[in-house]
């Protein structure tokens, strides 16, 4: 815990709640959640469907906003951010990695990996030289005239991996970032994860699956809203 302590914060939530009205019923997506991820560590959040832990992620990710609470992301206060606000901070601090790649099929990998920097108004050349930077990072340089469709699934979420890379993001949030591969290409795209961590990355991946958890080096669990359990992948597997 000590180590911890030592590092910048990147992410401090405290008492954070996301409340729906489900006709006459208030659902509690998050109720009271307080939790701080330091700069360079690796965390798993998992939970099972209904969890609440996709809410924690929409969140996180500056793609929602809390009911109640206080959100702040590398000290910047996120919780009542508009939706412009929100997309220049997702655009600035955060790369993305989904499920389904999320790659757009008309475009090449290059361009594909550019966007995000497009969007954040960089120029063209720049734009090329990071997002080949990006593509030799996952191996795939050579391909980046290709389309998405002459890829592979792990291939794809490598790109997709690019994508995140492209923007020198504060924070790498994956979503079930291997949710939609076989068990091999699994294990290729969680080892680039422990890399880029390795590396300096500040990484937060989403699963339902505490096997794949197993591979951070914190796990946080979402029950019912709540964080039941936050501590050490060691400390994990010991209640597992």
């Amino acid at each position: 815990m000590e180590e911890r302590e030592n590092r910048e914060p990147l992410i401090e939530l405290k008492d954070i709640y996301k409340i729906y009205q489900m006709g006459d019923e208030e659902v509690r997506a998050n109720d009271g959640i307080t939790l701080t991820i330091y700069k360079g560590e690796f965390v798993a959040i998992v939970g099972k469907s209904g969890s609440g832990k996709s809410t924690l992620m929409n969140i996180i990710g500056a793609l929602d906003v809390p009911t109640e609470g206080e959100y702040h992301l590398g000290g910047e206060d996120v919780s009542d951010m508009t939706d412009d606000e929100l997309a220049e901070i997702r655009n600035k601090m955060i790369g993305f990695i989904f499920q389904q790649y999320n790659l757009l099929p008309k475009l090449n990998l290059l361009e594909n990996v550019e966007l995000p920097l497009l969007y954040a108004g960089v120029g063209a050349a720049e734009r090329r030289e990071r997002a080949m930077a990006a593509l030799e990072k996952v191996g795939l340089k050579e391909k980046y005239k290709n389309m998405p469709s002459q890829l592979s699934g792990g291939q794809q979420q490598r790109v997709s991996i690019a994508r995140a890379l492209a923007g020198n993001p504060s924070l790498i949030l994956a979503d079930e970032p291997t949710g939609a591969l076989d068990s091999r290409t699994s294990r290729d795209v969680l080892n680039f994860l422990k890399q880029l961590n390795e590396e300096g990355n500040t990484i937060v991946m989403i699963t339902h699956d505490s096997s794949i958890a197993m591979e951070a080096k914190r796990v946080v669990r979402i029950h019912d809203g709540k964080i039941n359990f936050d501590g050490d992948v060691k400390e994990y597997a010991a209640i597992l």
